[in-house]
């Protein structure tokens, strides 16, 4: 499941949400994942911009990598303004084995910056500003590509 936020996740609900909903179906572990906006560069907060179709078909994927090991994954990221010091991003896989999800969560993760379909933009005296230099090209995004 993708859960899209407006503004910053709350952490505590989520986590309790999808321990709650899961916690009784024989997994031996949850290792979630927490993303929190860091005050750096004189940044209030960021705002974040998500293509949802394909972000829904890049997670479909990941879904479908994990079913293979007997594991599932939840995320949520938020859209809009995020300020520092709060959550933006939130993942959690429940697998029967640990070593199974500490694992993958790491690949999820790395996968994830890399790849999912999110702009990120700094908030500075209240305008959003592209972060330029922290963003990752996406292939074949067009204005994103960076040329050779």
């Amino acid at each position: 499941m993708v859960l899209i936020y407006n503004g910053p996740i709350d952490v505590d609900k989520l986590l309790s949400r999808w321990y709650n909903a899961e916690h009784n179906k024989n997994y031996g572990a949850m290792v979630s994942f927490v993303g929190t906006i860091r005050e750096e560069g004189g940044i209030e907060a960021l705002s974040f911009d998500i293509y949802r179709p394909i972000l829904e078909q890049w997670f479909e994927g990941w879904k479908k990598k994990l079913e293979e090991k007997g594991a599932i994954i939840a995320m949520a990221h938020s859209e809009g303004d995020v300020p520092v010091h709060k959550s933006s991003f939130a993942c959690a896989i429940f697998s029967p084995k640990r070593r199974v999800a500490l694992e993958m969560l790491d690949a999820f993760v790395e996968d994830f910056k890399a790849n999912a379909p999110i702009w990120k933009y700094d908030v500075i005296n209240g305008k959003r500003v592209y972060a330029k230099d922290r963003s990752t090209p996406m292939e074949g995004s067009g204005l994103l590509v960076t040329k050779a």
